[in-house]
């Protein structure tokens, strides 16, 4: 008996087994996913520990002057005598501060805007949107150039809270659009007939439905926020007194340490950015593949019903196949009576 494509998916969909615990966790179990997470774990505990196990201060000048990594160094010393290993363990903790300070910030101010716009609309919808539109012109770094210029102390808390007033915005967009899409689908309708009331429709029933968009925002906010953090660092806007990637890689543009051949002061902090970098990226392509069906490779994916041209799906049975007079293979019908 010939089934149509969807009649087959529907059959194939039943064979499949219940969907478990692991299937669930289908977003931990992506490569790209757990080799970000390793990373960015790995940081993370550079960040909480690395000012306790760094073999010096980083401040401090010996007379081991411009000296290449040993076993005394292992990522060389500055001109003046300073561990390059004990700045960037030291400086770890600011850049990560910055980056998720500003990433929550952000991301609870584009949730609340983004949400509230699109769920409640009308007037409330206009001013929301209105005041998203105005924070989206604004640009972050000369706004920080400023703060920093009246700011005695431009601490990693102020830059942080001015990049995330200043980056908020694209998110509260996207969360309005996806809100929009989802205020009248069924299960909300059905929420609001029952009589619940606003916010426990929002919140279970709308945010639920949010949270892989949310994430992917909240990562993308803190790549920007750390990008943004080491920029000043390195073009001297915030303060160098603040050890940080950025603050090593100044000092050592300062010094001319390309032209000296001192390697080493400034490749630690660049691969230091760029495994960072990457690590965020790798959550950010997971958090898409989980978003995205299409996208999925080794997330977990469900079992595809593949097409092949000229070819109609056939249904399985178990309806024993029989031996024709003629010698051919054929399956047996129960025939009806004929009149």
């Amino acid at each position: 008996m010939a089934v149509t494509a969807v009649e087959a998916a529907v059959l194939d969909a039943a064979e499949a087994p219940a969907p478990n615990r692991r299937t669930r966790l289908r977003f931990l179990r992506g490569g790209k996913t757990v080799t970000g997470l390793a990373i960015l774990g790995f940081f993370v505990l550079l960040a909480v520990i690395g000012p306790w196990i760094a073999p010096y201060d980083p401040g401090k000048m010996s007379d081991a002057i411009l000296q290449a990594p040993s076993s005394a160094h292992w990522f060389g010393t500055t001109q003046t005598g300073q561990d390059v290993l004990s700045q960037i363990l030291v400086g770890t903790r600011g850049v990560l501060v910055v980056g998720f300070v500003a990433g929550v910030f952000a991301t609870v101010l584009s949730v609340l805007i983004g949400v509230s716009a699109g769920f409640l609309g009308g007037v409330a919808d206009e001013l929301l949107s209105a005041l998203s539109n105005i924070f989206l012109v604004i640009p972050a770094l000369p706004l920080i150039i400023i703060i920093a210029s009246f700011v005695a102390d431009a601490g990693d808390m102020l830059i942080a809270v001015v990049i995330a007033l200043t980056s908020w915005a694209w998110g509260a967009r996207v969360l309005r659009a996806q809100t929009l899409s989802l205020r009248r689908r069924d299960y909300v309708e059905a929420a609001r007939a029952t009589g619940e009331p606003t916010w426990r429709i929002i919140c279970f029933e709308i945010m639920p439905n949010l949270t892989a968009v949310i994430a992917s925002g909240f990562v993308g906010t803190v790549i920007f926020a750390i990008l943004l953090e080491i920029t000043l660092a390195f073009t001297g806007v915030a303060d160098i007194s603040n050890w940080n990637w950025g603050t090593v890689l100044f000092w050592a543009q300062s010094n001319q340490a390309l032209a000296q051949g001192a390697w080493w002061w400034f490749v630690p902090a660049g691969l230091c950015i760029a495994l960072l970098g990457a690590a965020l990226s790798l959550i950010n392509f997971g958090i898409d593949e989980f978003i995205n069906p299409r996208l999925r490779t080794g997330t977990g994916a469900s079992r595809k019903v593949r097409m092949r041209v000229g070819f109609t799906p056939v249904a399985r049975t178990s309806t024993p196949v029989a031996r024709t007079p003629e010698g051919r293979a054929g399956r047996t019908h129960d025939k009806e009576p004929r009149p």
